[in-house]
């Protein structure tokens, strides 16, 4: 009887194990894993975001094609809303009046900003303070700013007015005057929203090259001459975000309007949203204040695409 020696396989480190899967897929697997452990701690707020967004949208688009008052069986009446919104002479008037404001406001705090930044981008005493100070404002609800401005633009016991007697000038109407009241409500938003820009445009400032300082500096050129054609061409797309981001929010001014004159005096600070506010939540008109709503969104996002446009089309220019 002959006896068989069994030689067991061996395995060596050249040889994959067969119940190994390959490094790829190893890899695969890893960043499946990954991918789904990150989804599954963005997902549930994604979902709030979302629905708290999109569902909003689309029923607000939804009533701007209804006629109803909250109460009754709504009335699909298509297009009516946004054809009767061309030629309704109230809501043309609150058009003008938010242009006006977005010409007085966004430009101002644009400016307003950048100067800010330029004077605090420097090493000294207590900068850290005047930063501070600076930005305190945009901290403060436009609830608080509104209640504030009523009381420091009073025609009758005002801070302003009481400073103009003491000069012996003219006491001056302010928010009780059609034709001041639109340019106190753009005052009042640069002391609290220049602060926003003056926060991006000194990121931006402390973001330039100092080998391009330097280098214009050894060129001979002078602060002003080292800002415009060294500085401001660095900022173009910080500009361009901020001009956007005031432009987006002076379209959509309603807060300060009403906390203060509320569409007055004689509507003659009655905005966009106002408008619409009045529309939808005072006379009950629901699908009307719907289609004003999306006309105001249809111009911010027309709006903000040609900026965009624009800008890009400027950097390909310099390239």
């Amino acid at each position: 009887m002959t006896t068989m020696s069994e030689n067991p396989v061996m395995i060596t480190d050249n040889e994959p194990d067969p119940d190994t899967p390959p490094p790829h897929r190893r890899r695969a697997r890893g960043r499946w894993r990954a991918d789904l452990t990150g989804w599954g701690f963005v997902g549930p707020a994604m979902i709030i975001i979302l629905g708290l967004s999109i569902f909003p949208a689309a029923w607000a688009f939804l009533l701007s094609l209804q006629k109803w008052n909250g109460f009754a069986e709504p009335q699909f009446v298509g297009g009516d809303n946004y054809s009767y919104l061309m030629t309704d002479g109230e809501f043309w008037e609150a058009v003008s009046h938010t242009c006006l404001y977005v010409a007085l406001f966004v430009p101002a705090s644009v400016l307003l900003g950048l100067f800010l930044a330029v004077a605090l981008n420097r090493d000294i005493r207590f900068i850290g303070l005047y930063r501070t100070a600076i930005f305190v404002p945009f901290v403060a609800s436009a609830a608080a700013t509104g209640i504030l401005a009523t009381y420091l633009f009073s025609p009758q016991y005002g801070l302003a007015n009481n400073v103009l007697r003491s000069a012996g000038l003219p006491a001056q109407g302010w928010l009780e005057d059609p034709n001041q009241a639109m340019l106190v409500i753009a005052i009042t938003s640069l002391w609290g929203q220049a602060a926003f820009t003056t926060v991006i445009y000194l990121a931006a400032l402390q973001d330039v090259p100092g080998e391009l300082l330097e280098a214009a500096r050894i060129d001979g050129a002078n602060r002003w001459q080292t800002f415009w054609k060294v500085v401001w061409p660095q900022l173009g797309p910080v500009t361009v975000f901020v001009t956007i981001w005031q432009m987006i929010g002076a379209l959509q001014l309603f807060d300060l309007v009403y906390t203060t004159t509320r569409g007055g005096p004689l509507d003659a600070t009655k905005t966009i949203v106002y408008f619409l506010w009045e529309k939808a939540f005072k006379t009950l008109e629901f699908g009307y204040g719907s289609a004003a709503a999306y006309v105001l969104f249809a111009v911010t996002l027309l709006i903000t695409i040609g900026m965009v446009i624009y800008a890009r089309s400027r950097k390909m220019e310099a390239f």
